[in-house]
């Protein structure tokens, strides 16, 4: 088993969408599985993904399970007229499981969506924090597929399924989000003892049997999900804050706060999935060891290259959840993500919460069309490259590679519309060069090496009209 050390000074940008910090782990452990090794470096050569969250908390076009949360945080805020009683919110929260009908579900419309703007893997919110099961759990009757939900009854009721499946059809890598913590079920949050955090409610090494009630409730649901739904590439583990105590990380300010060792077992849930789904990947948030398969900062971007494998989750919005009239990226704003992530050896999961219909809004589509047309011009850029950090990154430029290619992209600012005439390109190659292409146009160009990198003359043709307006990609071709 390799272990990797590694100081870490990204920051995480504050965003109304950030409902938890999520810290790099310290140490980063190679999987020791050839299997678990084999997808892992599938999984690197995508680079570009789709998550959503969608419960039935866009019902009411609110954060994503954490109005449930008694804590005094930003995300954490109640509206409406329980919001001045907890008992009385959840009540109505939960309640919303008997309205909750998205009749406009088209799984098949999102697939052909995502594969439009290039994406390669996707990952769905199986369940989230709140309990509610987007799957046809038998462990629960908070689900979609019970009677109480007026949805159970439609063909394609069982959501999960039908989203794994219309996603596989395209040839995507497929991923579960799951909750590690549920605030629905009485083995996590004990009526008993009502909560006051995110965390459990009960000491489990004082309730032994409850917590271990727990433990087999959460293994059962995530075997009902390696079992039941087709070939799974990844289980994305979401909720931090569950998880062994000796794993708990003090120089981080959110993991201090954790009371309790909440253990689920994960080696041992991991390895019966895995006789199901060998190789399946296993993405343990912000838990060091080998069953983080690769680190998942949320809503930001490290500010370096990273040596292991890493995924920035960022929202196409501001809110992972469906809220009304949410303010989108413009797709400069997420091609310039893409690009600067995948330069520092990272890939984009990005965020699209569908609506209680079952629709997206129409601006989601538009964007993810405007960006699967410049993916389409330059992909080649993207997707089964490298990163490297002797490659320079300097300014609007980033970096990308394959064997005998470099890609240099350029970020191109909102302001300017057009390519001058010559452009500097801030890489020297150490072996001679034979070609310089810009992506998108078959246009031959001239160029000259020069000790401050490679000055390519731009014909007037591509001065006055580049290929894209929002990043521009040339191939540098060595023998």
């Amino acid at each position: 088993m390799r272990i990797v050390t590694i100081l870490l000074f990204a920051g995480l940008s504050c965003a109304m969408a950030q409902a938890q910090e999520h810290n790099l782990s310290a140490k980063y452990v190679a999987p020791s599985d050839p299997l678990v090794a084999a997808k892992l470096a599938q999984w690197k050569q995508l680079k570009f993904g789709l998550l959503m969250h969608w419960g039935t908390y866009s019902q009411w076009g609110i954060v994503e399970s954490w109005s449930l949360c008694p804590e005094d945080e930003n995300w954490c805020i109640r509206r409406g007229p329980f919001a001045n009683d907890w008992f009385a919110y959840k009540k109505a929260y939960e309640g919303l499981q008997q309205q909750f009908n998205p009749v406009l579900f088209n799984p098949d419309k999102w697939a052909d969506a995502a594969a439009t703007a290039g994406m390669k893997y996707m990952v769905f919110t199986t369940k989230h924090h709140d309990g509610f099961c987007m799957f046809d759990s038998k462990y629960t009757d908070y689900r979609i597929t019970h009677s109480s939900s007026p949805f159970s009854t439609h063909p394609k009721a069982n959501v999960a399924k039908e989203v794994f499946d219309a996603f596989r059809k395209k040839g995507f890598m497929i991923g579960a989000y799951f909750s590690k913590p549920d605030w629905h079920t009485p083995d996590y949050w004990w009526r008993y003892f009502p909560p006051k955090d995110r965390n459990v409610s009960y000491n489990p090494a004082k309730y032994p049997e409850r917590w271990n009630a727990y433990k087999t409730f959460t293994h059962n649901q995530m075997l009902e999900l390696a079992t039941g739904y087709g070939p799974l590439d990844i289980f994305w583990l979401d909720g931090g804050w569950v998880r062994p105590k000796h794993s708990i990380d003090t120089a981080v300010e959110w993991q201090r706060t954790i009371p309790y060792d909440q253990d689920i077992d994960i080696p041992a849930i991991a390895a019966k999935v895995r006789q199901h789904q060998p190789g399946m990947l296993f993405v343990d948030r912000t838990v060091p060891g080998e069953y983080e398969n690769y680190a998942t900062p949320e809503q930001s971007v490290p500010n370096q290259y990273l040596p292991y494998p890493w995924e920035s989750c960022m929202t196409l919005g501001n809110s992972w959840s469906h809220v009304p009239n949410d303010e989108y990226k413009p797709a400069r704003k997420v091609i310039h993500l893409l690009t600067t992530i995948v330069s520092r050896n990272g890939s984009l999961l990005l965020n699209v919460g569908p609506r209680p219909d079952g629709e997206w809004d129409s601006i989601a589509y538009q964007r993810l069309q405007q960006i699967g047309s410049w993916m389409q011009q330059n992909g080649s850029a993207i997707y089964a490259t490298e990163a490297d950090p002797q490659l320079p990154s300097a300014g609007s430029w980033v970096f990308t590679k394959k064997t005998n290619e470099v890609f240099a992209i350029y970020q191109v600012p909102e302001n300017e519309t057009a390519m001058p005439a010559t452009v500097l390109i801030p890489y020297t190659p150490k072996p001679t060069i034979t070609a310089v292409q810009l992506l998108g146009s078959t246009k031959k160009l001239s160029f000259t090496v020069t000790e401050k990198g490679i000055v390519v003359n731009i014909p007037k043709s591509l001065v006055a009209a580049p290929p894209n307006a929002w990043a521009w990609v040339f191939q540098i071709v060595a023998p």
